[in-house]
Order: C-alpha cells, then sequence, then structure tokens
C-alpha cells in the first residue's frame, strides 16, 4: 500500500489574515469540528502535492517557529522542524530544557512570553496535563500542543485520522480497533474524541490496569459512539479496519512491578495478523518497544511508517494556518 494522491479542489496558499485559524492556538481536538477537519485535511493535500513537486517553497519565509519542548521527543521535535523549514521558515529548537533558565526555575509563562519576542509560533511540548493552555493563555502568538502530559496531542490525532482517510478513503463506517495503554496514551485519548465526529465503532483492547479512562468513554457515549472492551485482541480483530497499537509507556509507571507485569502483553506480529482483514491498516505513534515484530514492517497494511509522512503534511498546514498562509 502507498501513499495515495488524491485529485481535489485547490487551495489557494498565500495571505490570509483574515482567516479562521490565523492566530488561533491549536490545544485539544475538543475545538474542531468535521468542517474544520475537511478544511485541514484539504491544505494538508496542498501541502503533500507541493513537497512532492516542489520539496520546499517560501510561504512562511522570515517566520520563525520556536520548538519548545520539556520532555524527549524525536518524531514530533523533528516533524514541526522539518514542517517549518520546507515552507521556509526557521526553528529555534528548545529540546534539552535542562540546559535553559527553566532548570533556574522560570516559570512556564514567562519561558513563552520570552519566547515570543523571538518566535511568530510556539509548539510546546509538557508533562503536565493543562501545560498547554497556561501557555497559550500567557502568550500573544499562536501556541500548539504538542502533547501535555498523559492529556492531548491534538496534532498527533489529526494526523491519524489524516492517515486513516488517506489510507482507506473515509473515516465513517469504520471499526477502529485501540490496543495498549489505553490509560497513559494521550495519542489514544485525543484520536478517540477526534474520531467521535465520524459515525465510527471503537474496541478498547488493554489489560485491567491500562483501560481507557472511564469519564473520556461517558464522553464518547454521551455522543452516541459505540464502543466495547476487551482483554484480548482475538475477539475483535477479524472485523477491525484500523488497528491503533501504542506502546506500554514505562515513563508513566510509579512502579515498575506493575510495568514488567503488562509490558508484554500485546505483540503484533505476522501470525496474529493472519486474523485479519487484507483491506485493513496497522498503525502505531512510535516509538514502538516491541510491539509490532519488525518482520511485519513489510506486510502492505503496516501503515505505521507512512503515518509519520503524513504527519509533515498535516504539520505544515497548521502551521501555514496560523500564520495566516492558508
Amino acid at each position: 500500500m502507498t501513499i495515495q494522491k488524491h485529485t481535489m479542489t485547490h487551495l489557494p496558499l498565500g495571505d490570509h489574515k483574515t482567516a479562521p485559524w490565523y492566530g488561533k492556538d491549536i490545544l485539544s481536538v475538543k475545538q474542531f469540528d468535521r468542517l474544520d477537519l475537511e478544511y485541514i485535511f484539504g491544505v494538508a493535500h496542498e501541502m503533500h502535492d507541493m513537497v512532492d513537486h516542489i520539496g520546499t517553497f517560501d510561504l512562511l519565509k522570515g517566520k520563525i517557529l520556536a520548538n519548545l519542548f520539556y520532555e524527549p521527543s524525536t518524531r514530533t521535535s523533528s516533524s514541526f522542524t522539518a514542517a517549518m523549514e520546507r515552507l521556509g521558515g526557521s526553528v529555534i529548537p528548545i529540546n534539552e530544557v535542562k540546559y535553559s533558565s527553566v532548570a533556574k526555575g522560570e516559570s512556564l509563562p514567562d519561558t513563552v512570553r520570552t519566547l515570543e519576542c523571538y518566535a511568530d509560533v510556539i509548539v510546546l511540548r509538557h508533562p503536565e496535563v493543562g501545560s498547554a493552555a497556561i501557555a497559550a493563555k500567557a502568550a500573544r502568538k499562536p501556541v500548539i500542543n504538542a502533547g501535555d502530559g498523559i492529556g492531548e496531542h491534538p496534532t498527533q490525532a489529526l494526523l491519524d485520522a489524516f492517515t486513516i482517510r488517506e489510507e482507506l478513503g473515509h473515516i465513517d463506517g469504520l471499526t477502529v480497533t485501540l490496543l495498549g495503554d489505553l490509560k497513559h496514551g494521550r495519542t489514544v485519548h485525543s484520536l478517540a474524541r477526534l474520531l467521535s465526529l465520524y459515525k465510527v465503532k471503537l474496541n478498547y483492547v488493554s489489560p485491567d490496569i491500562l483501560r481507557m479512562p472511564a469519564e473520556l468513554m461517558d464522553e464518547l457515549s454521551q455522543k452516541g459512539v459505540e464502543q466495547t472492551e476487551y482483554t484480548t485482541l482475538d475477539a475483535c480483530l477479524p472485523e477491525t479496519d484500523v488497528l491503533y497499537v501504542t506502546r506500554v509507556q514505562k515513563e508513566r509507571f510509579a512502579d515498575e512491578a506493575a510495568y514488567e507485569s503488562v509490558k508484554g502483553a500485546y505483540v503484533i506480529n505476522a501470525e496474529v495478523m493472519k486474523a485479519a482483514k487484507q483491506r485493513m491498516i496497522v498503525m502505531h505513534p512510535l516509538p514502538r518497544v516491541g510491539e509490532i515484530d519488525p518482520a511485519f514492517d513489510e506486510d502492505p497494511r503496516a501503515a505505521y511508517f507512512r503515518q509519520m509522512e503524513y504527519g509533515l503534511y498535516v504539520r505544515m498546514a497548521l502551521l501555514a494556518m496560523v500564520l495566516g498562509k492558508a
């Protein structure tokens, strides 16, 4: 399976200071409706086409992004850096916060106020839930939430939904199975909320101590989303259109014995996938730590590295939107 090329209506790129997303923060998937998603995905299509045909361009020339990461990150940090540089902009990378003024005790609002003196947009990852909202309240420039603790990761959810649509052609009517650490996984929390805008069935497969939070399930139930919980994959894999695998996150456990008891609960390999549909996809936000056999990577249903590429186009779209260029 390869990344799909779609013919679509051309979306003009250029100065759009009156556009609805100009100057806005992107903090939570709760701020989006289906029309927003269609718009974002449309701009992402444009970005995909432009990268394919041109590579880099000057849409954001003269603009500066501050990448402020209080937690380790390879994919998200480099994805935003690549997105900004593909668009002709520049990046201030702050991935080792321990070497900055934060290590001296500077507050998050003060750090953000300082950085916005130099930058036009701030991308923030922080270990505390709600930190992105605190940063946005302090900032005059747009703030994009790149993950706040076990809370949300909205840009990941957007690229995940974009991946599903690109790979399978639609989202309505699909059965999506979320597997692994559903308690701490901000990616699955945000994706489940985003998918509630569509007519989908959600399956949750996890050890008992890593179940999807009850409050999130209640929130989705009120929207009429069909949800089913399992402790094994066997019962729901044959009906699954999208299998979204997550790692068990050691860094979220206070008790190492509890982590050891569940870390290898599920492993996706060729034998397991014999029970799955031939037309379906396996996704993973990465990094993986043993939960998907690398030998499965050659299977056309393995979409996780294509998923990373789709993320570049979505983040390019978001940067252009909040900076008034889409």
